[in-house]
């Protein structure tokens, strides 16, 4: 490669946190990529780890963001990988991935990444667990009352966090709080038995609404908290994030009408510990898991 042919250095980037405030910036630039996020989103993530959130910058401009969230002291997980479209190539991102690897230390990084990324975050030490599909469509409000169904923010917190730790690989506290407690967010659960058998999250997004996390313990649970959800907002246009290798899950994606709007791949650096994804029916967010 002759000197005129390489890239440019990338010796002028400075990398430096995100303040809580400035994580608006990398829910703007994902809505630009059209990943859709939700209107509270910037709040519910900077609850979970704010010193996970990194800007990259040129002569004090923004030009790439990326998080690298840690859950405990096991697990973490990438999201906002977005290098401005002028500047892509030049090894600013490769940068900045590098300082978010770094603040996740020996944990087991997650990630939702793109399908034609795979292979460069395979380079990265990451392997593909399964591929999440976002089904989406327009849907009616369902008329019929769903029995058994109580608001998900009079179940005791205790008992969610119980629940999620079936599905998900770290306890995530501060997030669930915020993610059920959020402005415009609307939770359901089903009660079965004195016991929380369902219970899912929607929240309205640039465009529509997005229902997760959405986990139940079979496809009739999770049909009951998803018609409770539609009722409270009224139905219209809804996304739904599902784990492709839960095959009722996609079934009752299919026969809600909804359509696959795009895949990722869900990878991890190493092993996490074992997940009941027969439960999971809506994934909670791509950014963070």
């Amino acid at each position: 490669m002759s000197p005129s042919a390489r890239p440019p250095a990338t010796n002028g980037l400075r990398i430096r946190m995100m303040r809580p405030d400035e994580i608006s910036i990398a829910v703007n630039w994902a809505a630009a990529e059209g990943w859709n996020p939700g209107l509270a989103d910037a709040a519910c993530f900077a609850a979970v780890d704010p010193e996970g959130f990194f800007i990259g910058e040129l002569d004090g401009a923004p030009i790439a963001t990326i998080s690298c969230v840690n859950y405990d002291e096991s697990f973490a997980f990438l999201g906002f990988y977005i290098v401005r479209k002028e500047l892509r190539g030049r090894g600013y991102g490769l940068r900045l991935w590098n300082a978010a690897i770094a603040h996740a230390g020996r944990r087991v990084i997650g990630l939702d990444g793109v399908v034609a990324q795979q292979e460069n975050y395979r380079k990265s030490g990451f392997e593909l667990a399964y591929a999440n599909v976002r089904y989406g469509g327009t849907v009616a409000a369902p008329d019929v009352p769903q029995a058994n169904i109580v608001s998900l923010a009079d179940v005791p917190l205790a008992s969610v966090e119980a629940d999620d730790a079936t599905v998900f690989p770290a306890p995530r506290t501060a997030f669930l709080r915020a993610w059920i407690n959020s402005p415009g967010h609307v939770g359901c659960a089903l009660v079965r038995d004195g016991g929380l058998a369902g219970w899912g999250v929607i929240r309205p997004c640039r465009r529509g609404c997005k229902i997760g996390p959405l986990v139940a313990d079979d496809r009739a649970g999770a049909e009951a908290v998803l018609s409770a959800l539609l009722a409270r907002v009224g139905g219209g246009e809804i996304f739904l994030d599902v784990p492709s290798i839960n095959r009722d899950a996609v079934a009752l994606a299919q026969d809600l009408g909804l359509a696959p709007v795009f895949e990722t791949a869900r990878m991890y650096t190493g092993a996490v510990p074992p997940l009941r994804l027969e439960r999971v029916f809506g994934v909670t967010t791509f950014e963070l898991g």
